[in-house]
């Protein structure tokens, strides 16, 4: 029997997103509690179902929006709306699709109708419509060390100048080229796309790495190849990613010149002191307060200072915490993406598993000192929910950049998890998805189309631009302008 010890159990329908960071599982058979060991990256392999692969695409319809049609990596499909609503789709004994509610099992909304292969169209919601054809290239391009990526530029219909924006990973080490679904509905929309496949995914050379100035030079090199592939047609070029982009993107696009940066869910702290922010929210939600709130802190502390240098710094510290702290009744409660496992697993089950977990990640990279000079106009989009990613320190962050004149823009979205994802929780606590906040997409596409915020975006609340708190703020190199 095996059981993961923590896990997001949303499902994302923007992407197949990991955890945000690392989650350290641990193989231990001996444990009394045996947990799932996920290896980071250990989903490089991930496929589209084969079978339904044919449908994957964006259908304009008779209302002139349109409907993405994504690949899910095990049997059927997801489709999704310009307005967030999203369903899974598979087939039924009769051979009609059948979608259900966002992430839940239930058969609600919209049950979409494709055609045969050959056919290329839809009908939604009694409208009919046809898949639209896309001007993609296919590129291979150079990386860091001379890592050879796969790429692929998406380009909107006609000959005009378009903007691009280039796709940076999360922690995901899934094909972007397979799953990424911004590659058709932002074309279809009228913003070009450069998505790429990470290191050691979807044929690209190299290991999967969380090495974040490896990574940097990898979407920099991206943001190169995204220019010269579109040549004359290439409008405003910038980057765009959530999660673990959040630290990537913005360190890209201090390498490399780029009209924009729009980071979703993402942080503006070290990756250790989200660690420790995680742990602070579980004790939290569990009732413990301030005082035990402390003592956790000695906890995290000890975890990171081990993490941090791959276990050189020695088992000692964490011998001294359980010591410490094993008899308190909240010890159980102490969770986040490792600490809890660290905690409660022996230090030879973590000698035997620990090797397969070094992928080089950046433990205490400090984005702020590259915020606090870019001038890139940059978009932060939040969750304010965020059980991945805790809003709260980087949100008081980026308002206090802003405020200094520096060209972010803020909004959040409130009963939002990770992944911009709505959802419904269950009387255990677990949440599912719904799909995603209406005007969050068209948010991102208003961003890279224009660099301003213009009217309203569902329940988006604008938090922060320079010198003005209100929606409708527009940047130009190395400035900005308020709308008034």
């Amino acid at each position: 029997m095996v059981i993961a010890l923590h896990s997001l159990p949303i499902g994302n329908p923007v992407s197949k997103l990991r955890p945000f960071l690392l989650t350290l599982t641990l193989a231990a058979s001996a444990l009394t509690s045996p947990v799932l060991a996920q290896v980071p990256g250990d989903d490089v392999n991930l496929r589209p179902d084969p079978a339904v692969a044919c449908h994957v695409g964006v259908y304009r319809l008779a209302d002139g929006g349109w409907v993405d049609v994504a690949p899910l990596p095990e049997a059927g499909l997801r489709w999704r709306r310009l307005d967030g609503s999203s369903g899974r789709m598979t087939r039924n004994a009769d051979g009609l699709w059948v979608s259900t509610l966002g992430g839940t099992r239930r058969v609600e909304g919209p049950q979409p109708q494709l055609g045969a292969c050959s056919e290329e169209r839809i009908v939604f919601e009694g409208q009919a419509g046809r898949r639209i054809a896309l001007e993609a290239q296919d590129v291979v391009f150079t990386g860091h060390g001379g890592t050879r990526l796969n790429g692929r530029l998406i380009l909107p219909p006609g000959s005009g100048r378009a903007p691009i924006m280039v796709e940076v990973h999360g922690s995901e080490g899934a094909n972007a080229l397979d799953f990424n679904p911004f590659q058709r509905f932002a074309p279809a929309s009228g913003v070009g796309v450069f998505v790429y496949a990470k290191r050691g995914s979807g044929g690209s050379e190299g290991r999967y790495t969380q090495n974040f100035d490896i990574l940097a030079d990898d979407a920099a090199a991206a943001v190169a190849e995204a220019r010269r592939v579109a040549g004359r047609r290439a409008g405003r070029v910038g980057l765009h990613g959530g999660s673990q982009a959040g630290w990537v993107a913005p360190l890209a696009a201090s390498r490399t010149p780029v009209d924009f940066v729009i980071v979703d869910f993402g942080l503006a702290y070290s990756p250790l002191a989200q660690e420790s922010d995680l742990v602070a929210q579980d004790l939290k939600a569990r009732g413990w307060g301030p005082d035990v709130l402390a003592k956790a802190r000695d906890i995290t502390d000890a975890m990171g200072a081990f993490v941090a240098s791959n276990s050189a710094v020695g088992y000692e510290g964490l011998d001294a915490v359980r010591a410490r702290y094993g008899a308190e009744p909240w010890f159980a409660d102490v969770k986040g993406g490792f600490t809890g496992m660290l905690l409660h697993a022996t230090n030879d089950q973590i000698r035997a598993i620990l090797p397969q977990y070094d992928v080089g990640t950046s433990w205490t990279y400090d984005p702020l000192p590259v915020l606090s000079r870019l001038n890139a106009p940059m978009l932060w989009m939040l969750a304010a929910e965020d059980s991945k990613a805790p809003p709260e320190a980087t949100r008081q962050r980026l308002i206090d950049l802003s405020a200094q004149g520096r060209p972010i823009a803020v909004m959040e979205y409130p009963g939002a998890d990770h992944g911009m994802l709505r959802f419904e929780t269950a009387p255990n606590g677990a949440r599912t998805s719904l799909g995603n906040p209406p005007g969050y997409f068209q948010a991102v596409l208003d961003w890279a189309k224009t660099g301003r915020l213009s009217g309203a975006y569902g329940d988006g609340r604008v938090l922060a631009c320079p010198g003005v708190q209100k929606a409708g703020c527009s940047f130009v190199r190395l400035g900005w302008v308020a709308e008034r």
